[in-house]
């Protein structure tokens, strides 16, 4: 559901009681913990019991599973995700009240009224770059604020409130979030259509960039991605409205350069310069091309807002991953099971190219996932084509999120693009069976990657107990 964005944004302190609608989500869990953690009244639903929820109760918060109509009873303002639906007993009456309703992009913007903003968009590697920014920054003594879209492993948790005056957000594009916020800061990863769904052409997607730029403070910086076309675009025109900007990638054209990559394993080095001048060598404890540049565009957060170079250095060296982003579940039998979020054609390329470093000689395995009827219309092709990247492939069916099922558009559109042989690609569309699929195919060696932004998630400790993980082994 889209709730309108009020015209006047109150800050959080001045919001009264707040009720969040969808508790347990990403997005609306951030915002509850950090008004938590200044003092505000908070309460939420949720439709299922669920360990976050449970954390946001021990934390204050008034948690309820369920939803009906009296739970905002004594409530001022009520924040609502985009996946309620407007008959929800809660929506319905908090508008016959005359409640404040926010959307979620109105609730975050409140949390970040008198802070100084770094917001991270882009159509892929936010939620990473998001948390790499505030590892280095955590680690160099800043302390901001932050709210991210996946849970920080080295924290624990997917936002804090900081001492600071800073305050590092993801900015999400899909819902036209961004829009909303006003940073000082702004950090676009890339620009590749998606979400057609909610913008209807990549045109308008990509003007949605470009509005954004609108909302960057006057004075302020955009740091964007030098070696694409469309971001590079994006500069130009920020240039041209008076904006800094600072550019990042591996050619030579870019402000901030990293060449001689390496990677080995789980680990990758490189070398960073700016403006030709070399700033050291950093280290990854995590694999992948795209994940060096999530780090480029930290570093020159870091540098820009005048952090020392060694703390930030350290901070990204310890940096641990984020939930679902190429996150190792466990080992059994000799074989490695990992958990990513990617559900984009360009997502699932970078990953497989990371799990080909990790896999080494053994067989990288990969179940996916289809997300969105729409997308899967969209890009299933694609997806197929990328998946051919490993040497087995399992295809579940198209999770639907809000979307209602199509006969035309399902799991089988992706398989039947994978270009494999016939043997390697299986189309699985009963969940049931996706565990035992993979078992079955793992020997010794192999890598098991599961990609996806819905349920897929659950596979991977389902496929370790299968393979005789010890019970509590998963995310070990």
């Amino acid at each position: 559901m889209r709730v309108p964005i009020p015209d006047e944004i109150l800050p959080a302190e001045e919001l009264g009681r707040v009720h969040f609608v969808g508790i347990g989500g990403a997005g609306l869990s951030a915002i509850a913990r950090i008004m938590l953690a200044r003092g505000i009244a908070v309460s939420g639903s949720d439709g299922i019991d669920s360990p976050g929820l449970r954390a946001l109760g021990e934390l204050g918060a008034r948690v309820l599973v369920g939803h009906a109509a009296d739970q905002v009873r004594d409530v001022d303002t009520l924040v609502v995700s985009t996946a309620i639906g407007e008959d929800n007993p809660e929506y319905v009456a908090a508008v016959e009240q005359g409640l404040r309703i926010l959307p979620r992009s109105a609730a975050l913007a409140s949390v970040m009224a008198g802070r100084r903003t770094v917001a991270v968009a882009g159509t892929h590697g936010k939620t990473t770059t998001t948390s790499l920014l505030t590892v280095a920054l955590l680690a160099s003594g800043a302390d901001p604020t932050y709210a991210i879209g996946g849970e920080l492993s080295t924290t624990g948790v997917n936002a804090a409130e900081g001492s600071g005056d800073l305050f590092v957000a993801e900015a999400d594009e899909s819902d036209g979030a961004f829009l909303v916020y006003a940073p000082e800061i702004a950090i676009v990863t890339n620009i590749d259509a998606d979400h057609l769904d909610q913008w209807g052409t990549e045109q308008a997607y990509r003007a949605a960039f470009s509005e954004f730029l609108g909302r960057i403070r006057p004075g302020g910086l955009l740091v964007t991605w030098h070696d694409d076309p469309a971001t590079l675009a994006l500069a130009e025109e920020a240039r041209g409205r008076g904006l800094r900007v600072m550019t990042y990638g591996e050619s030579g054209g870019a402000d901030l350069v990293a060449r001689n990559l390496r990677q080995d394993g789980v680990r990758s080095t490189f070398e960073v310069s700016l403006h030709g001048e070399s700033v050291g060598e950093f280290a990854l404890r995590i694999p992948g091309r795209h994940y060096v540049l999530n780090t480029l565009a930290a570093v020159a957060v870091g540098l820009e807002l005048g952090q020392d170079v060694d703390a930030l250095r350290a901070g990204l060296a310890a940096f641990t991953g984020t939930r679902r982003r190429m996150e190792l579940k466990g080992e059994a039998a000799g074989v490695r099971v990992y958990d990513s979020y990617a559900h984009h054609p360009s997502e699932i390329r970078g990953d497989l190219e990371a799990a080909r470093s990790i896999a080494g000689e053994g067989r990288l395995i990969v179940a996916f996932q289809p997300h969105m009827v729409s997308r899967t219309r969209i890009f299933g092709a694609r997806m197929g084509a990328e998946l051919g990247a490993a040497d087995e492939v399992v295809v579940l069916d198209v999770y639907l999120a809000r979307e209602v099922a199509d006969p035309e558009v399902s799991g089988a559109l992706v398989a039947s693009a994978v270009p494999l042989p016939s043997d390697r690609v299986r189309f699985v569309p009963d969940f049931d069976d996706v565990a035992g699929t993979l078992t079955a195919l793992a020997r010794p060696g192999d890598m098991v990657l599961t990609l996806g932004a819905g349920t897929i998630t659950s596979i991977g400790p389902e496929v370790l107990a299968l393979l005789g993980a010890p019970a509590g082994a998963e995310d070990a």
